[in-house]
């Protein structure tokens, strides 16, 4: 009795199988890795470019106030305190560390007008020592919130660091995919041998094209994966130091440089659980008809 009935039906169930499985682990594989890029690319990157703005801004506020005379209340320090408001309303809307970065931003925007009042009080003071004794008071809280816009900063950066790091989970997920789709395509071809084999068919397409399918889907979903990788590698070297004014605008460049792709890279899992179903259909489609023709034929 012929037993290519049966054999046509194992093979089938197993590439059905290790096409299901393959899949799964390449989205979650590539979902681990991606998902990350667009926070660090839109939330982390801006939060903390914000504090470093916002903490340059009072020490260049506080620069103008050690310089300037008796009863003068405009000028830089004004322009640099709106500066530092408007950097931690940045910092605030990116929420980078979740409620302890408003709690902290919070608390940071009432020392800023705590500290703005001191110094008020010392522009309008015509007696030197307690435009002195204003100006200290006024000098330690600028040393209190330039602490906890530190504080806050090491939080994000770590939060950042998270972000672009590659755990040795996600290594042993891409390691499974690379080894479930060299199973995956050894399988393919000797169910394309087999097929010809029996069949007298000198290539079978659909069974080729999934083959073909599924070894350049995850070599491209791979290369973007490294490209990805570094790309946040490298943004966060330029995250980890604290920048000057001057130097935070072409640090957010840099960054926005690097992870330009980082949306496309992202969208790409939806297509990966698509190309999936598609290489199960390709196989269903090669097999399926073969072992039709055996269901029903009586053994003799």
């Amino acid at each position: 009795m012929s037993t290519t009935g049966r054999d046509l039906t194992r093979r089938l169930r197993l590439l059905l199988a290790l096409g299901a499985v393959t899949t799964v682990a390449l989205f979650a594989a590539y979902r681990g890795v991606h998902d990350d890029t667009v926070p660090l690319a839109s939330s982390s990157t801006p939060g903390i470019l914000a504090v470093d703005t916002a903490r340059t801004a009072l020490q260049r506020a506080h620069a103008a106030v050690d310089g300037r005379a008796a009863g003068d209340t405009t000028g830089e320090f004004h322009t640099q305190m709106s500066v530092a408001h408007q950097s931690i309303a940045v910092a605030a809307s990116e929420n980078v560390t979740g409620p302890a970065d408003r709690h902290t931003l919070q608390t940071v925007t009432g020392l800023i007008t705590v500290y703005s009042a001191w110094v008020e009080r010392a522009g309008k003071e015509t007696d030197p020592s307690l435009r002195a004794a204003y100006l200290h008071y006024a000098e330690q809280g600028r040393n209190d919130i330039v602490d906890r816009l530190d504080e806050l900063r090491a939080e994000q950066v770590r939060v950042a660091r998270e972000q672009a790091s590659f755990p040795w989970p996600l290594r042993l997920g891409w390691g499974a995919v690379l080894v479930l789709c060299l199973v995956l395509c050894a399988a393919l071809v000797e169910a394309q041998r087999f097929a010809r084999l029996r069949f007298r068919s000198a290539v079978h397409p659909p069974l080729l094209a999934a083959t073909v399918l599924c070894a350049s889907g995850v070599a491209v979903l791979g290369w973007f994966t490294v490209r990805a990788h570094a790309a946040m590698r490298d943004s966060l070297a330029e995250l980890d130091t604290t920048r000057s004014a001057d130097e935070i605008p072409e640090a957010g460049a840099d960054v926005g440089r690097y992870l330009a792709d980082a949306g496309l890279w992202a969208s790409l899992s939806a297509w990966i659980l698509v190309g999936g179903a598609l290489l199960m259909a390709l196989i269903w489609v090669g097999l399926w008809p073969r072992v039709a023709e055996y269901r029903f034929r009586v053994p003799r």
